[in-house]
């Protein structure tokens, strides 16, 4: 298969012959030969790269948590300014794109609507438009599949740099195929061209392209963190661990006061579909509980074809919540510049999944509670994909 960075070079090189180019990149950014985009663009010499935009955790990847920001610089070799979207400005201000005739993104996400590349997207293509350039996306694959979605839709209100516009917490898209959603259904409106990849089709799992896989941000360190990611994400909404700090983000998830036993018991008498929970401890390096023990559950996905995360994650939380209800505690603000919500409302979207836990609604109704703004997402959806 071919990336919509190899495709661009191969099919649409004329789209950037003669003109100033920007590129928004970051470890993650190689094509199919494993070069990193930084040097295809350096090295042409039909264009002139210009400026390198930078996300969160760095164009280097450096950087580990949320609200963490970063610098730019200018790079040594390259003679050009390194710009940072995540610092005192996440959208490119008018100075940074003076001297960009193209803006071309090229960022690995992982499918989930609470990761920030896609909402960096949005605030380039919405720079790009107003200074009256040029946008072009490089797609790039789901690495979860483009074929399920899940969860709670973006409600109004609950808007912010995890969530700007109304999709799913599992959304099921390409970063290409949203660009178009987002540029004609929500609006944004710039000269946008989504250079798309070919052979990949919506039911590959990102180890079935023979991509090479480098971590698109710190704690994102495997697939198996970014297919139990869009659910165990909300953990980030309480002040139990959500894992960072250990080798297995995302799949290790507990506190100092839990019982491993007690817990995966809970879980398993829920008979979730493709997934097993093991009883554990581990012992954080940083972040939550740095150098205490924690007790418990690792998420082995053992059927990712039928593992729901965002059910999975919500019945985590459920029993956490019914069987320690004076220690469970949801994190206070802020959380991604937003300072009058809870975090974990910012990340599901709505604080009515909140109040669901609190109040241990079944998981059934839960997820049945989903569906209607799932079904109004289909269709919409439907218009902007781009592969079969």
């Amino acid at each position: 298969m071919r990336l919509g960075l190899d495709v661009l070079f191969l099919r649409h090189r004329h789209r950037l012959r003669g003109k100033r180019i920007g590129i928004v990149v970051h470890p993650a950014s190689l094509d199919r030969q494993r070069r990193h985009a930084i040097e295809r663009f350096a090295s042409a010499s039909d264009f002139r790269l210009t400026a390198i935009f930078g996300p969160q955790h760095g164009l280097r990847g450096e950087t580990q948590d949320n609200m963490i920001e970063w610098e730019g610089w200018r790079d040594p070799k390259l003679g050009i300014p390194v710009f940072s979207l995540y610092g005192a400005t996440r959208m490119p201000t008018p100075e940074m794109l003076a001297d960009v005739d193209v803006l071309v993104f090229d960022l690995q996400d992982v499918g989930t609507r609470v990761y920030t590349y896609i909402w960096t997207m949005a605030l380039c293509m919405k720079a790009v438009a107003r200074e009256g350039r040029e946008m072009i996306v490089v797609d790039r694959p789901n690495p979860i599949g483009g074929v399920h979605v899940e969860g709670p839709v973006l409600q109004q209100g609950f808007e912010s740099f995890v969530g700007m516009f109304p999709i799913p917490l599992r959304h099921g898209m390409t970063v290409g195929e949203l660009a178009r959603l987002f540029n004609e259904a929500f609006g944004i409106g710039c000269r946008l061209q989504v250079i798309p990849m070919e052979g990949w089709r919506r039911d590959l799992w990102y180890d079935q392209t023979n991509l090479l896989w480098v971590p698109p941000s710190p704690n994102m360190p495997t697939l198996e963190t970014a297919t139990v990611y869009p659910g165990m994400v909300l953990v980030e909404g309480t002040l139990l661990s959500e894992g960072r700090g250990t080798t297995r983000p995302f799949e290790l998830i507990g506190a100092p006061f839990i019982d491993p036993d007690r817990v995966a018991a809970e879980l398993r008498a829920e008979k979730l579909p493709g997934v097993f929970f093991r009883p554990c401890y581990f012992q954080p390096t940083f972040h939550k509980y740095a150098g205490q023990l924690c007790g418990g559950v690792q998420v082995h996905v053992l059927d990712r074809a039928r593992f729901k995360p965002v059910l999975t994650a919500v019945a985590f939380l459920k029993a956490i919540h019914r069987l320690y209800p004076e220690q469970f505690q949801w994190r206070p603000p802020p959380y991604e510049y937003v300072f009058d919500r809870l975090p974990f409302d910012i990340l599901a979207g709505t604080d009515r999944l909140r109040q669901q836990i609190v109040e241990d609604r079944p998981l059934r109704e839960i997820e049945e509670s989903w569906r209607a703004d799932l079904e109004r997402f289909r269709p919409l959806r439907r218009a902007y994909l781009m592969y079969a």
